[in-house]
């Protein structure tokens, strides 16, 4: 019954991946580094298919049972999913005021080198016919 609804295959380092795209969560299964350990993470599945990063991660000594690695994977799961729920409405009070969206990228705004050399030119252009007022006089 697991392959049906779920896909499993092996990953580039030797661990166990099972995505469950019904539930859009995933899980891991993979050595630990240490000896007789297993490292479980779980996720979430974008939208796309593509998986975001590990919200979850716990290790699981091998000899413990299976009922003890089920129950691990269980609450992973639902920790996972406690993170991808939506956040609870507000209370109901004043509301509160819309904020400027923000573009992303730069966080002000800067001047470019065109900007300054147009600039430059026009206060060179203003001086220069200060100075020559001053110094022709103006009868």
């Amino acid at each position: 019954m697991l392959w049906r609804q779920h896909t499993v295959y092996r990953e580039r380092a030797g661990g166990v991946v099972i995505r469950g795209e019904h539930v859009q969560r995933w899980i891991s299964l993979a050595p630990s580094g240490r000896k007789d350990e297993i490292l479980l993470r779980a996720g979430r599945i974008l939208d796309g298919g593509t998986t975001a990063p590990a919200r979850s991660e716990t290790v699981v000594p091998l000899g413990t049972g299976t009922g003890e690695l089920a129950t691990a994977c269980r609450r992973l799961l639902a920790e996972t999913a406690a993170d991808a729920a939506p956040p609870a409405p507000a209370a109901p009070g004043r509301p509160k005021r819309s904020e400027e969206p923000k573009r992303p990228g730069r966080k002000r705004k800067r001047m470019s080198l065109a900007s300054w050399t147009i600039l430059a030119c026009v206060v060179g252009v203003v001086a220069l016919y200060a100075y020559s007022t001053a110094t022709t006089g103006t009868r």
